[in-house]
């Protein structure tokens, strides 16, 4: 029989999935039994019947129908079910011979197919074993975090540990292999099993991807064949399939069943609205997506980052993401722009940009289950733009203590996707703070955050003129009879963005309560003279020196720090250091 299914392997490969061809390769070498499938098995999954041709099943019928073609003998079991199997006769010979297994005449029938653990798996355990094993037993274990969890095994129930034991006999018996018995545990998320089970070696682990846009085109296609998906004029499968990236099949199939209930056709701006929705609700609330109506035309100075930033939109717009950092760290003091400057180029580009949320909990597990979650859902969105505001805070490092383990446990995570170069150029991080001496070289180094930009107020008149009037655009108010030039002769202090952002709001609302619509000079002057900037003045030239000292490129840093020899700059970075308190 295993030649068999070697022959229907063979016969299957081409036009299996990767992942399934995984565990078809796993399963016909022979060297382990226990499988743990993962990510996206919640959704339809497409099978390539024909070139082009797909039909979509659910993941429990995948592996029975076309896997394993329905054939021997294939058991499920959850914990809301119990014990199930895929053919009505195969349960039948289960009850029928179960009797057989029974430690006394008494025993209860329904403890056979039972929902608890320690009651129906050592019948099917013997079962399995007395079949012959020419005949393959497989049994698949739905949502199986619920019955290995995450977690130290103090906090384990009694039946938790039964099922640990159990699958880790079961992995490592060569009797089970040699009887031909394979265990399949499902779980949307690795990191909510057991970790004594996930990293056995004895374990094969199978990543379940999203769909990508051909997989989702045909989907759409097959909905628009069955006349059960309705488009606007001018939207295509084709379209639609490649501004979906982020949703799995199971999302696009109830967009299209409301869309054909109401009778209302799908439009490009309806599933753009849907596609932030869903994938905000995917994400738990733990991603947020950014959406901006600016571009880079919106920046004022900063012409070396604009200049980098323009480079590599046009790299991404002719298809060369081999060229382009994996990632960017944006350094600079408050109130100089970072996250608008990264907003901008988001705009710039046109694709989707998410900013990260606080994905930690109290709960032990359950931060690693987050970050799992949001790192399938990025894979799965790009290209993506990735933000990461007050990253030195946000990120921690490995050597974080208090929390059992969990925070070093999270940097290692975080680090690993960043610096996997598979995503160059389709995940691409930025990293916004205005300490990057906080940020451990881990996630600042090559093959991480590369490519190093730098922030600053401006220095000159001039400068300071264009950042107004950007700022006066940015806001859209209307301005009249005065001279911006002579305003900054008058109040020549050294502004921020957000010292000018704050100003102009402060006249614009002058404005408003003189019934007026527009800014007078009068507004100005009130607003500017009556303006004083936050005083933190040792703070705010320690992220100055920080920034310098980050800067990949002279061309970033300003004049008055380009002739500062850098023992000078660490020195100075010490004292302040030292003045504020810190080590």
């Amino acid at each position: 029989m295993s030649d068999q299914y070697i022959i229907r392997s063979n016969e299957y490969i081409k036009i299996l999935p990767a992942w399934a061809q995984e565990l078809a390769n796993k399963y016909g070498s022979k060297t382990a039994n226990l499988y743990i499938l993962h990510g996206n098995i919640l959704d339809f999954l497409p099978h390539e019947r024909k070139e082009g041709e797909f039909t979509f099943t659910r993941i429990q019928d995948y592996i029975s129908e076309i896997i394993f073609g329905n054939m021997d003998i294939i058991a499920y079991y959850d914990r809301s079910s119990g014990v199930t199997f895929c053919e009505n006769q195969m349960e039948l010979d289960y009850i029928n011979a179960a009797p057989k297994f029974a430690v006394s005449a008494d025993e209860d029938k329904s403890d056979f197919i039972s929902r608890d653990p320690e009651k129906s798996f050592p019948y099917l355990e013997k079962y399995f074993l007395s079949q012959s094993p020419k005949l393959r037993k497989v049994l698949i274990i739905d949502q199986a975090e619920h019955i290995v969890p995450a977690g130290d095994l103090i906090r384990l129930s009694d039946a938790d540990r039964y099922c640990m034991v159990t699958f880790n006999r079961w992995a490592t018996d060569p009797k089970f292999i040699k009887s031909d018995i394979s265990i399949i545990l499902l779980t949307e998320n690795l990191s909510d099993i057991s970790s004594r089970l996930s990293s056995s070696p004895s374990t094969v682990k199978i990543s379940v991807p999203f769909p990508d846009a051909k997989i989702r085109e045909s989907f759409l296609r097959s909905r628009e064949k069955e006349g059960k998906l309705m488009l606007d004029k001018g939207l295509t499968a084709e379209k639609l399939a490649a501004i979906t990236s982020g949703l799995n099949l199971m999302n696009l199939n109830r967009l299209a069943a409301e869309s054909y209930e109401k009778d209302e056709p799908l439009s490009l701006d309806f599933m753009r609205k849907k596609k932030k929705e869903i994938i905000e609700n995917e994400a738990g609330g733990l991603l947020e997506f950014m959406e901006t109506s600016y571009d880079l035309s919106h920046v004022s100075g900063h012409d070396f980052v604009k200049k980098r930033f323009k480079n590599a939109a046009k790299a991404i717009k002719k298809g060369r993401p081999d060229v382009l950092p994996m990632g960017y760290l944006i350094a600079g003091p408050v109130g100089t722009g970072k996250s608008f400057m990264v907003n901008a180029f988001a705009g710039e580009i046109g694709i989707p940009m998410v900013k990260f949320r606080n994905f930690r909990t109290k709960w032990q597990g359950e931060t690693e289950s987050n970050l799992e979650r949001v790192l399938n859902l990025l894979v799965a969105m790009a290209p993506v733009g990735v933000m990461i505001d007050e990253a030195d805070a946000f990120l921690g490092d490995r050597d974080q203590e208090g929390d059992s383990g969990t925070s070093n446990r999270v940097f290692a995570q975080i680090a690993s996707f960043m610096g996997n170069t598979e995503f160059r150029g389709k995940i691409i991080w930025f990293l916004i703070t205005c300490r990057p001496d906080l940020i451990p070289i881990d996630l600042k180094r090559q093959g991480r955050a590369e490519e190093h930009l730098a922030l600053f107020y401006p220095e000159s008149k001039k400068d300071r003129e264009d950042l107004f009037n950007t700022l006066r655009r940015k806001l859209d108010l209307d301005l009249r009879n005065f001279s911006v030039s002579d305003l900054f002769k008058k109040y020549d202090h050294e502004y921020s963005g957000a010292d000018l952002e704050a100003v102009l709001v402060r006249a614009n609302l002058l404005a408003a309560m003189a019934d007026r619509v527009f800014v007078k000079k009068e507004d100005m002057e009130e607003a500017m003279s009556d303006f004083v900037p936050a005083a933190y003045p040792h703070e705010v030239e320690l992220q100055n020196l920080v920034a310098v000292l980050e800067c990949t490129s002279k061309e970033m840093i300003p004049s008055r720090f380009q002739k500062l020899p850098r023992s000078k700059i660490i020195s100075d970075i010490q004292e302040l250091k030292a003045l504020l308190g810190e080590r």
